[in-house]
């Protein structure tokens, strides 16, 4: 859907208020104008954090050149040849796939006026991972950026994006597999504590080409990184992790979107997240669509959150919507509780102080996710951020019977 064909996400109070029913049904536009301002009301803002995400719904000019709020250290991207010349608003790649959904999203589509343009050129294995650090220069100064990723047929390779210092940062991120390219992208929040990140992930996986997408949020304020996949070819596969760990004070969400438009597609999402201290929250809502022409589709997504104290809170939402009878296979799950009694009476009988027990079942939980990284050096990192959380948060509740 173009900017003009968009009918408005917000309605004054005069009209009737008629919620989106699904997630393909979300208006899209390049005008921020369009979107209005999130009153919380809306379907995609209903559980965010409006009050500290409302500096990002002003559209106004951002800092340029050498007052940029936002550190871009791509010296690996640059060495390895992998960094293309800036593109603005009218250059493709940029906007060949990527449709504001929202404000935030339309304002740093507009402020940003060239994006950062990121290629795995065609028939190359990158045989290392290429990182490129993101450092926030404080969160009082208001920075929009958008990302291209992409990998060009038959390219192989996994670009990581850390996040890191002090921010208030509108982010959108274009990601193109195209034909035969098979791409891991890895996005980590690793925020301090006073930051505020909105990012828009878009994804379209071309025929018998293949994207492994992660995130990981551990730091920020708040952290709001919306991913979306659409495998449009034939034989297009995706897989879409998540991991989260929200400390006392931390919102953190994913909104997921996965739509089957290809034939014979493939489309894995498991999202997993911790919570500990009081005001902790994460939301993830999860949205698989399988279109009317999707024949032959395997689909399926799952959220879990473990709920450590007293005074967090995990909502978790699953969707399914199905358009065609013709499929593999299709489903969802969701479960947000406490610890296991039985796995902690286990390791207790055998003779596992309760703490170090509670412990190793919060890492059994979420290393799963680590697990699926593939990169030693990041999944050591995240092992020991795991670690550290737990640190913060020794003196773990109880545990009591499993609640939402």
């Amino acid at each position: 859907m173009t900017a003009t064909e968009t009918t408005p996400a917000h309605l004054t109070s005069a009209e009737p208020f008629v919620p989106i029913q699904t997630r393909s049904e979300r208006p899209t536009s390049f005008d921020p104008a369009e979107f209005g301002t999130p009153t919380g009301r809306e379907v995609n803002w209903r559980l965010s954090d409006i009050k500290r995400l409302a500096p990002l719904f002003v559209d106004e000019e951002t800092e340029t050149g050498d007052d940029i709020g936002i550190d871009y250290q791509l010296g690996e991207l640059e060495s390895r040849g992998l960094l293309v010349e800036s593109t603005g608003h009218d250059t493709a790649p940029r906007g060949e796939i990527f449709r504001p959904e929202d404000v935030v999203s339309a304002i740093a589509w507009k402020r940003c006026a060239n994006a950062l343009h990121i290629r795995l050129p065609e028939g190359q294995v990158q045989e290392e991972p290429v990182i490129a650090r993101l450092i926030g220069k404080g969160a009082d100064r208001h920075s929009n950026a958008h990302i291209v990723i992409e990998a060009m047929p038959g390219s192989v390779g996994t670009i990581v994006l850390h996040h890191s210092g002090s921010a208030l940062y509108a982010q959108n991120l274009e990601i193109i597999v195209r034909e035969g390219a098979r791409l891991t992208l890895i996005s980590v929040q690793d925020w301090e504590d006073d930051t505020v990140h909105a990012s828009s992930h878009q994804a379209v996986v071309g025929e018998g080409a293949y994207l492994k997408h992660m995130v990981v949020s551990f730091g920020g304020g708040v952290a709001r990184v919306n991913p979306s996949m659409r495998l449009a070819g034939l034989h297009a596969e995706g897989d879409m992790y998540g991991l989260s760990f929200a400390d006392s004070g931390q919102h953190i969400e994913s909104q997921v979107f996965m739509f089957h438009e290809g034939v014979s597609t493939r489309g894995n999402v498991l999202y997993k997240g911790a919570l500990q201290g009081t005001g902790a929250r994460s939301v993830w809502i999860g949205d698989v669509l399988i279109g009317n022409g999707a024949t032959d589709t395997d689909s399926y997504e799952k959220n879990q959150n473990l709920v450590l104290t007293d005074g967090a809170r995990a909502d978790s939402i699953p969707n399914l919507e199905i358009q065609t009878g013709d499929i593999a296979g299709a489903g969802h799950a969701s479960a947000t509780g406490r610890f296991d009694d039985e796995q902690l009476f286990y390791l207790e009988s055998r003779g596992i102080e309760e703490e170090e027990a509670r412990r190793l079942v919060v890492i059994g939980f979420l290393m799963e996710i680590v697990q699926k990284i593939g990169v030693p050096e990041i999944e050591q990192r995240l092992a020991e951020a795991i670690e550290e959380e737990l640190r913060r948060g020794a003196g773990l509740a109880p545990a009591t019977k499993a609640g939402a």
